[in-house]
């Protein structure tokens, strides 16, 4: 059974994920100033490949245990905020709503990290460096706000 809800909370995060080829950074994307410890474009991929399984094993293994509720709904809130920061930041290009989108996601990973870890720690613990990814994410669309006043939808 593990396996095929690992399966169902992979597909939804790759269905969150597919946003980003909906909407790629593009040449606008490549045209704002961005802080010199902006990660190279190889690293976003990796990252949430590698967090998109972290955070399925952790559902999957919630999604097995008694008194799960909120730990799920809130799992399920994060994966469509999740999704919803591709489409504004990069398809609207609204640098300020992404900010507020992602602050959004980050209360609510930490939420649901916070959730998962009462009742499996080892859930809770697989989403650590999903936050911390988020915060980073967070930290570089707040800079790109700053370094680009003249492109602030």
């Amino acid at each position: 059974m593990f396996w095929i809800l690992f399966a169902v909370f992979l597909a939804a995060c790759f269905a969150a994920g597919s946003t980003g080829g909906l909407f790629p950074p593009g040449q606008w994307y490549r045209d704002l100033t961005k802080p010199r410890w902006t990660p190279p474009n190889w690293v976003f991929p990796v990252t949430w490949t590698t967090l998109y399984l972290c955070m399925a094993t952790a559902g999957a293994r919630v999604a097995l245990a008694e008194g799960n509720s909120l730990a799920m709904a809130l799992w399920s809130l994060q994966i469509a905020l999740n999704g919803l920061w591709t489409p504004v930041f990069f398809g609207l290009r609204k640098i300020r709503l992404g900010l507020i989108v992602l602050s959004a996601l980050w209360l609510s990973v930490a939420a649901t990290m916070i959730a998962l870890w009462s009742v499996d720690w080892i859930a809770g613990l697989l989403f650590v460096p999903y936050l911390v990814w988020v915060s980073i994410a967070g930290a570089l669309n707040a800079s790109v706000l700053r370094l680009n006043p003249g492109k602030v939808a």
